[in-house]
């Protein structure tokens, strides 16, 4: 089992407040606000935005393994993710993540390689963590 570790601090109201943020293994700090999360401020982190990163993480790791098991050497895989937070009548919720992905993998015809990204999808553990969320994928062969 492995076990991995971040902290959070926030310090004062919701509106007014201010927090960071740490990621234990490379010491990594970042900042958040209420802007950067629920408006169009983009000056900060938010948590969703870490979500986004870990989710696309995940996805190329789990991306790049389903192909080279499938026998395919994959060259690069490159995604992003467009996390969608939304007002609900219960409050706040990730509604969507969209995960867009290119790889380049010789060898493959675009059907495989749909394939494989779908499973991937699936298979990838920030995915599966996240099953409350409707999660697409946009897979690109290059």
């Amino acid at each position: 089992m492995s076990k991995h570790f971040a902290k959070a601090f926030w310090e004062g109201a919701l509106k007014d407040g201010k927090g960071k943020y740490t990621l234990s293994s490379s010491g990594y700090e970042g900042s958040v606000h209420f802007a950067s999360r629920f408006e169009d401020d983009k000056s900060a982190s938010s948590p969703e935005e870490l979500i986004g990163a870990a989710h696309a993480s995940c996805f190329s790791m789990a991306f790049s393994h389903a192909l080279d098991q499938a026998g395919y050497a994959p060259e690069k895989v490159d995604t992003s993710a467009e996390v969608t937070l939304s007002k609900t009548a219960d409050g706040f919720a990730i509604s969507e993540i969209l995960l867009k992905t290119k790889g380049r993998v010789k060898n493959i015809d675009e059907k495989k390689f749909q394939e494989i990204a779908r499973e991937a999808k699936e298979g990838c553990p920030v995915s599966r963590a996240l099953t409350g969320s409707s999660i697409r994928l946009e897979a690109e062969l290059v």
